[in-house]
């Protein structure tokens, strides 16, 4: 099985509100649940990044498309990946997207 790394987009917020927090982590937990020994690395979220340009500008606020968490998983080939992928709870939020990249074993 071949691994495949999922890079969450988006520019929403964490919930505040207890009920609104656990409700998110039940999804997710519901979510991993499915995909059982595919997750490799349930990964995590991020703080808010800065993105580093040719010439060695600076933009605050992880740019146009900030990252906002990853996650790890092993499928069949891009497509499983992409299949499994949309399931996502992230998904629930129109302001995020999932980026899917196979990982490349260097030896």
């Amino acid at each position: 099985m071949a691994k495949f790394l999922y890079v969450y987009h988006g520019s929403g917020k964490m919930p505040t509100d207890e009920a609104e927090r656990k409700a998110a982590m039940d999804a997710w937990t519901g979510w991993y649940d499915k995909l059982g020994s595919a997750v490799v690395d349930g990964g995590n979220p991020v703080g808010m990044s800065k993105m580093v340009l040719p010439g060695g500008t600076v933009e605050n606020n992880g740019g146009s498309n900030p990252t906002a968490g990853y996650t790890i998983v092993e499928a069949k080939d891009i497509d499983d990946a992409v299949a499994k992928a949309k399931d996502c709870p992230i998904l629930m939020n129109p302001a995020f997207s999932v980026e899917i990249a196979p990982i490349i074993e260097m030896t």
